[in-house]
């Protein structure tokens, strides 16, 4: 376990990079910009160490870039329609940076902010205080993530977060998933543990209406190829331009990933409801980390989380974080290979 340098931001702030290792080699970096996930190594069936997530590698690319790579979302992610709620008779009007609503926190959400971490005991420990008021939200939230990695090649993120004020709270982490370590995702083969997932409309805001699977595109209940039906005209991924998709889940077990190529299997399990299947439609063209390629759908998300727009749709799992209770989630990434 060791901290480096990385760089520094526009404004002269220095960045930190805290890194755990395993005996087989296994690696992960997070910095405590955004505490944000900067690669994840593991090994794929023949002992090669793969890096299985998207990211860069300088600060000043972090922050001119607005993809969320790998960063933990909050206060609030996934959007918020007309970047407004009520909460105890008052109305709250936040930052529309997603068309006329509002995305993962703001336009100075938590990906976008420093944490204070530390790294020990073999976990990499990053906490805030976003105060009141901080792109329009209420209360002082103290937020705690929590990274660690165990010898059998598991991530394990856990959430704390507490307030003095009733207020919205609906973290994770928006890591995108490659785990041929580049180029398409497509190939990859998915399953998704759910019967059910939250309708878009125009602007991949959940309507409120939830949708059956089965005999759609969206049924990954068994697993298949992420390309096999996403070019199908269907209407959600029209409007989405692909899977891009709050999945109500069955149990805890929320989804399964394997790459032929590689035969890295990950596994993902959350104490949480649902999980954004996002397969990268909006990424553009640009350099990654180590020389790669970033590209359209050059990558899988699987954000667990509360059920996007929760604050208004009747129904929907309350994102609210009542004053002076404690939040406390946790969501396991587990690698192996096949």
């Amino acid at each position: 376990m060791r901290t480096l340098p990385f760089g520094t931001l526009s404004d002269g702030t220095p960045v930190t990079a805290a890194r755990l290792e395993t005996a087989s080699g296994a690696s992960l970096t997070v910095l405590d910009y955004g505490a944000t996930i900067q690669s994840l190594r593991v090994p794929d069936r023949d002992g090669r160490l793969v890096d299985v997530v998207l990211g860069y590698d300088t600060a000043a690319e972090y922050e001119r870039n607005n993809y969320y790579l790998g960063a933990t979302i909050g206060r609030v992610g996934n959007r918020i329609a007309g970047a407004r709620f009520s909460l105890n008779g008052t109305d709250y009007e936040l930052a529309k940076n997603d068309g006329a609503n509002h995305l993962h926190g703001g336009v100075k959400g938590f990906d976008k902010r420093m944490w204070d971490m530390t790294a020990v005991n073999g976990e990499i420990v990053c906490k805030r205080l976003s105060p009141d008021g901080e792109e329009g939200y209420p209360g002082n939230l103290d937020v705690t993530v929590t990274f660690r990695l165990t010898e059998d090649n598991a991530l394990h993120i856990t959430y704390d977060a507490e307030a003095d004020a009733d207020t919205p709270v609906n973290l994770t982490n928006h890591s995108y998933f490659n785990l041929n370590g580049g180029g398409s995702v497509l190939d990859h083969h998915l399953q998704v543990f759910a019967e059910r997932f939250c309708e878009g409309d125009a602007g991949c805001l959940p309507t409120g209406r939830l949708l059956d699977v089965a005999g759609t595109p969206f049924d990954f209940r068994t697993e298949k190829r992420i390309g096999d039906e996403i070019g199908t005209a269907h209407e959600q991924l029209q409007r989405a331009g692909g899977y891009d998709h709050n999945y109500c889940l069955s149990g805890k077990r929320a989804a399964a990933l394997h790459s032929e190529k590689t035969g890295i299997d990950m596994r993902v399990d959350t104490d949480l409801p649902g999980m954004q299947v996002y397969s990268g439609n909006f990424l553009e063209k640009h350099p990654g980390k180590g020389g790669t390629e970033i590209d359209r759908r050059g990558a899988i998300c699987l954000e667990t989380q509360l059920y996007p727009n929760g604050m208004n749709c009747w129904g929907f799992p309350s994102p609210v974080l009542r004053a002076g209770s404690k939040l406390h989630s946790e969501t396991v990434y587990s690698f192996g290979v096949r």
